[in-house]
């Protein structure tokens, strides 16, 4: 088990796009240091355990982006982008739980390292820290959205739960599924630092809209790096997914591709989940170019994302969300 004690100082990825808002990111830092803060020593360890665990932080960079793009001098953004990564630790701590998952980003879970009880009550803590932070950023327009993503983002859990086991999934199917669990956040983060930064009703629509599709492309990504990259540089293993049981686009497409001997394959492979016949569902995926069409819609929302662009004034800040959205299909973690 990891030692108890909290380290003394957070890093800030390290990339150009994140560079553009290095002094936010810093105090970001230092908010969250602050607000990790209980009189229960564990609580400290296991928050900042998975709050350092080396992400990319996207969640809380969008509503930094967004916020500057658009000539944002507060510092209300601050506490924004800090309760939104709060909300999205949380979250992370009690996926791990329902996925019985023991490594992300290289290294042990907070539930393989303190257990599930331990995990799934820090995740309340910053969750309910998330909420105390939203009522000092004092608008309700803000509480609004992010109280309705928190609904959307659970209910997106609940149906992908809902769909472990069960090949019959289709896409539309699954593009609710992950518009719920992972680009509902991202839209609010972009969403919210339009608001924190008094937007034009076209300007928020837009960056409300660019964060949904940005994190619909991470997303689709993610689920195709599932059956091409490699524990090393994504920090799990290849197969994950497939393990749990779980339909994602890969599969989908390559049941919808294949030949009937091949959708057999993989329908009992979703329905027994393991990795039995890994080997046999990689090479499907592959030669029914399923890889490639996940690939194909990932680009497309990647594209719809920097559409959305068009309305902010030229800015390094704007420059940034736009490397972001190419980053995110041309990526191998």
């Amino acid at each position: 088990m990891p030692a108890t004690t909290v380290p003394t100082q957070l890093t800030t990825p390290d990339t150009p796009i994140h560079a553009v808002v290095a002094e936010d990111f810093a105090a970001v830092n230092r908010t969250i240091q602050t607000q990790l803060a209980s009189r229960i020593p564990l609580v400290e360890a296991i928050g900042q355990y998975i709050v350092d665990s080396g992400g990319k932080r996207m969640r809380p960079l969008l509503v930094l982006l967004a916020a500057r793009s658009l000539g944002y001098e507060g510092d209300q953004h601050v506490a924004l982008a800090t309760l939104i990564e709060f909300m999205h630790t949380s979250t992370l701590l009690h996926d791990d739980v329902v996925d019985e998952s023991h490594m992300r980003r290289g290294r042990a879970t907070a539930n393989d390292a303190w257990g599930n009880a331990p995990s799934v009550l820090v995740g309340d803590f910053l969750y309910s820290r998330s909420f105390q932070m939203m009522v000092g950023v004092g608008s309700m327009r803000i509480m609004e959205i992010l109280s309705a993503a928190t609904c959307t983002i659970a209910e997106g859990e609940v149906q992908q739960l809902t769909n472990v086991g069960n090949p019959d999934v289709d896409e539309a199917a699954y593009f609710e599924t992950i518009q719920g669990k992972t680009a509902m956040l991202f839209e609010a983060a972009s969403h919210c630092g339009a608001i924190i930064a008094e937007a034009t009703p076209e300007q928020e629509a837009a960056l409300q809209a660019y964060g949904r599709y940005l994190g619909l492309a991470f997303q689709l990504v993610d689920d195709l790096l599932d059956y091409r990259g490699d524990a090393d540089t994504m920090g799990k293993n290849v197969g994950d997914d497939l393990a749990e049981g779980k339909p994602t686009l890969p599969l989908i497409q390559a049941m919808v591709t294949g030949s009937p001997e091949q959708a057999k394959v993989i329908r009992q492979a979703i329905r027994q989940g393991g990795l039995e016949r890994l080997d046999e569902v990689l090479a499907i995926v592959h030669d029914t170019g399923a890889l490639d069409y996940t690939q194909r819609r990932a680009e497309e929302m990647s594209a719809k994302a920097l559409a959305q662009l068009e309305v902010l004034p030229p800015s390094v800040f704007r420059d940034s969300m736009e490397q972001l959205a190419h980053r995110a299909v041309d990526r191998r973690t």
